[in-house]
């Protein structure tokens, strides 16, 4: 079985609060792409998996539900790292993570207390990384840097990058420039689709 990670920004971290932004469509088609790559090189059962947040986490999760159409045994996992995520957030996030959780094909939950202090985030972090060979990571280092807050990707990608450090484990980044071009590329499809030049 290969278990692929994916984690990124969160929606506010990227300043998407519109599901209709032009942005997440171009996250969602580079996820598709890199995500199908992975999967085509497969020979063994998938899971992807990652967690409850609403940005790059549910995009992967929304692009592998379109996924399992042309991979059949791709197996979708959202994994929580404390009881009741999202219980504060509004009530149209509140559903949009319900919907979610019934689509999937396992959901669990790390810690079985709400949400105590920051060694629950790293606990289901280091659960990640054990319970995954590979971690698709939208984020970019640059930026981050200049930043006097980290992104949580920040800490995702420190993990992962001790991870392969460590060993067999791969992680694969997607950063601004990535988007950028991806971005590019989508409009000059639109533009040719609608017979612009």
């Amino acid at each position: 079985m290969q278990r692929l990670w994916v984690s990124g920004y969160r929606d506010y971290e990227l300043g998407l609060f519109d599901p209709a932004a032009p942005e997440i469509k171009v996250i969602k088609r580079v996820l598709l792409e890199r995500i199908g790559t992975w999967l085509d090189q497969q020979t063994e059962p998938t899971w992807l998996i990652t967690g409850p947040q609403a940005g790059v986490e549910r995009w992967a999760l929304e692009v592998g539900l379109t996924l399992k159409a042309d991979y059949p045994t791709l197996q979708l996992g959202m994994v929580q790292p404390f009881v009741e995520v999202g219980q504060n957030w509004q009530p149209a996030r509140q559903a949009a993570l319900q919907q979610m959780q019934s689509q999937v094909d396992y959901l669990g939950t790390l810690s079985q207390q709400p949400y105590q202090g920051p060694q629950q985030l790293r606990d289901y972090q280091a659960f990640m990384l054990a319970h995954s060979d590979q971690l698709l990571l939208v984020f970019d280092p640059t930026q981050d840097e200049q930043s006097e807050r980290h992104a949580k990707s920040y800490y995702d990608y420190q993990a992962g990058q001790h991870a392969v450090a460590a060993g067999t484990y791969q992680m694969e980044l997607v950063d601004f420039d990535d988007l950028r071009e991806a971005g590019e590329a989508l409009a000059e499809e639109e533009r040719e689709r609608r017979g612009e030049w």
